[in-house]
């Protein structure tokens, strides 16, 4: 994260400010195992219902793009595919996809959501031992809710896809000599009845730093909220969470 100076734009707005940019080209890959603890609600109206969820341990990639050019933001790219599954005896009536499910059904209930992130950002401060980065985030998430009533074998599927735009924050806090470093980064917007935040802190340390390539072992602990307010006629409060353990290479 070697930078020069760099202009924040972000919405439409351009701020100028006293940044740095990478001197050379940066290439930054990574991947995670985080494991889930999934918790929430869906349905085809507002009166939705709680389901029971298993942890899962999910993979969640990312490719990022630094460079020297000031006017131009980098470039980061992150998908997570998120699955849950679980039984659940349904308190309320439920409806999906213009079928009813009524209250009392034992049902096998299964979340399968893609969540990927295009973000472009800037990084405002790299001190050598801060680094901050701004931007925005268009967060396409598409997939399907499902329930199955276990004793009849009657299932319905719902699917919904959407483009969420949302605001990027990331730091990073170096403890010198260590090859230590703490790090957050995170996405949230809410907006009409909509609310989507995608948050991760934790630690990192350098397990390999020369001029060919950076190697960073990282542990730390991600939320993921998704509240859904009629979006392709469905309605989720959706939770997961948990702790993760990665991988970053940097070239």
């Amino acid at each position: 994260m070697k930078k020069s100076v760099l202009a924040l734009s972000m919405t439409g707005m351009l701020l100028s400010s006293a940044i740095q940019a990478d001197t050379i080209l940066g290439i930054y890959a990574g991947a995670d195992a985080w494991r889930t603890a999934g918790d929430g609600h869906f349905g085809q109206t507002e009166q939705v219902q709680k389901f029971n969820f298993k942890d899962k341990t999910q993979g969640s990639y990312y490719l990022a793009l630094e460079h020297p050019i000031p006017v131009l933001p980098n470039i980061r790219i992150q998908h997570t595919p998120l699955k849950a599954n679980g039984e659940t005896t349904l308190s309320t009536d439920l409806s999906l996809d213009g079928q009813i499910f009524p209250a009392g059904t034992m049902i096998n209930n299964q979340v399968d959501l893609t969540s990927t992130d295009y973000i472009l950002y800037y990084e405002i401060l790299d001190n050598g031992l801060v680094s901050i980065d701004l931007g925005i985030n268009a967060k396409n998430i598409k997939g399907d809710v499902y329930v199955e009533d276990i004793n009849t074998g009657f299932a319905q599927r719902q699917n919904g896809s959407e483009f969420i735009p949302l605001i990027y924050a990331s730091t990073i806090v170096g403890l010198p000599l260590t090859g230590l470093e703490f790090f957050a980064n995170g996405n949230y917007v809410s907006y009409d009845g909509n609310r989507v935040y995608d948050a991760q802190a934790g630690v990192a340390y350098a397990l390999l730093d020369n001029i060919a390539v950076d190697l960073r072992l990282k542990a730390g602990y991600r939320a993921f909220n998704l509240t859904l307010d009629d979006v392709d006629n469905l309605y989720t409060d959706l939770d997961f969470t948990g702790a993760f353990l990665g991988v970053e290479l940097h070239f």
